[in-house]
């Protein structure tokens, strides 16, 4: 098959939402109609009986959250379906910036009940910084929650999109029958059941067929009627471009529990969804069909497999193909590398591959080469561009509450540091460490990771920085000066840049007065300029 066949096959996504939307749960059901899984476990807050396919690390098992991106692929319909289900909780939001880079479409679940939440905001923001194009799932139809046109009119405000419904619920909480799908215009209703697909299909091709009567009732089959006859006449009809130009959401109603409206969302997702794209590096367009190899790292993983300490880099290939046992360069570190075994993702079950294509996302085996950002070719030099690191808001120093482990701790936090869930500062004197992060929870994972993961016991001292700063100034007479003088205030990154840890808005705007010379840089991204 040609590299243009290849592209053409391939949608890879990302599935985003407020924590509790049910985004894991329509996770499964995806990879549950494409023949991945054979059947689902319900996922239940703190309760979870069987846990879900894409959350493989112990905590999340345990406090039924995702926490880390995970990376699943499977086949329906003759294409290559490429999911990163992303983290919703909003102490891991920067897990879930990165991950909207390496993915060209996205699929956001809002919930019937709690409607357009601020971590959907937020999230939504980013997609339109990058013209990503969106398609609205919302979910738990089964359940009492606001009416269909109030949802509508919620997303086209908070959201700041126009949507464009392509299904339509009949009924709602628990009169919910099924989904109408408009954009097929045919009708599919399901028993509910959480574990298999229904294997028998109910098909209607036409809203007045007196079969539609008999099965939902006449009450519901003409408001069934009434209700699309209206979405007609106020919504405008699909365009795909408007769509892939990220300017309208289509809406698919459902409940992913109880596999009403999965198959609907799937199958006209691959018919209009993106196919790879390229993306920008140092102001040139790389794109997919380019015959040289490119890609980028968006995430690393340190422990997917804690039997095997392994530590994997997450490559999104932006063009040519990717081969196994090819070199190609690490265009930071200016060194080739070759990777013998190149995997492909099924949650946690992976499987070595020799070739991958535009829009794939595979892991490399990675003994520390590798930060997020780097960039591999096989042809000319260049640094792709991703989101950065942000200003941490909650810090607290490292205590290390068993001394005996103090190697395994060093590694421990470098290794978890590495992925990107926290930032890593060393204060002097005494190389004393002070994580940053942007919320309470990726304490808990940090200290529940060193502990079952490499052995090492931590605990967190509170400290009160505002924010971090990195410092960079063409007058190095004044930042020495600052450095100096605000000593108890200057840690250093990984990379050994300095930064300013400002105690409070006042201080830093003091700072910034003082020393109008230095730029004090509230992310990373000055790094990768």
């Amino acid at each position: 098959m040609s590299l243009q066949e290849e592209i053409q096959k391939r949608r890879t996504f990302g599935i985003i939402s407020h924590p509790d939307a049910g985004k894991t749960t329509l996770t499964e059901k995806l990879l549950l109609f494409g023949g991945a899984i054979q059947s689902a476990g319900a996922v239940k807050s703190n309760k979870i009986k069987k846990a879900a396919t894409s959350d493989f690390m112990e905590i999340e098992k345990q406090r039924g959250i995702s926490v880390a991106t995970s990376v699943m692929a499977f086949q329906y319909g003759g294409k290559q379906i490429n999911i990163l289900d992303t983290p919703g909780h909003k102490d891991f939001a920067e897990d879930t910036y990165r991950t909207l880079t390496a993915v060209d479409s996205v699929i956001l679940v809002i919930d019937v009940a709690n409607g357009v939440e601020a971590q959907t905001e937020k999230l939504m923001e980013v997609c339109r910084m990058r013209k990503t194009p969106v398609i609205v799932f919302i979910n738990k139809m089964d359940r009492d929650g606001k009416v269909a046109f109030d949802l509508l009119d919620e997303v086209e405000e908070k959201l700041g999109i126009k949507v464009c419904p392509l299904s339509w619920p009949i009924g709602e909480g628990n009169r919910f029958k099924g989904v109408y799908n408009i954009h097929k215009n045919n009708l599919n209703l399901f028993d509910a059941n959480k574990t298999k697909i229904a294997q028998e299909i109910v098909e209607i091709k036409d809203l007045n067929d007196p079969k539609l009567d008999e099965i939902v009732g006449e009450e519901y089959a003409n408001e069934l009627r009434e209700e699309t006859e209206l979405v007609a006449g106020v919504y405008d009809e699909f365009d795909r471009e408007t769509y892939l130009a990220g300017d309208v959401a289509p809406v698919f109603f459902g409940s992913a529990l109880n596999n009403f409206g999965v198959q609907e969302l799937l199958e006209t997702f691959i018919e209009i969804s993106p196919t790879p794209r390229g993306r920008m590096a140092d102001g040139e367009m790389h794109n997919p069909d380019d015959k040289k190899f490119s890609g980028f790292v968006f995430k690393i993983h340190a422990n997917i497999d804690p039997k095997h300490r392994d530590r994997i880099a997450f490559l999104r290939i932006v063009s040519g193909e990717f081969e196994r046992n090819t070199f190609y360069k690490h265009v930071r570190l200016g060194k080739k590398m070759k990777f013998p075994n190149p995997t492909s993702f099924m949650a946690q079950s992976k499987e070595v591959i020799d070739s991958a294509y535009p829009g794939d996302v595979i892991g490399l085996y990675d003994t520390g080469n590798f930060k997020i950002g780097d960039t591999l070719t096989s042809g000319a030099d260049f640094m792709y561009k991703g989101i950065p690191s942000f200003s941490p808001e909650i810090f607290k120093e490292v205590q290390n509450d068993d001394p005996m482990k103090t190697k395994q701790l060093e590694k421990g936090l470098a290794q978890l540091t590495d992925e990107g869930v926290a930032q890593l500062f060393i204060l002097q004197p005494g190389n004393r460490k002070v994580i940053g992060t942007v919320g309470e929870l990726q304490f808990e994972v940090i200290q529940y990771r060193l502990q079952h993961e490499y052995g090492a016991k931590a605990s967190f001292k509170h400290r009160p920085h505002h924010k971090a700063c990195w410092l960079t100034s063409e007058n190095e007479a004044q930042l020495d000066e600052f450095i100096k003088r605000k000593l108890n205030n200057i840690a250093y990154d990984k990379d050994n840049n300095p930064v300013f840890l400002a105690d409070s808005p006042f201080l830093l705007t003091q700072a910034e007065m003082d020393y109008p010379e230095i730029v004090f840089h509230k992310t990373s991204e000055f790094k990768l300029d």
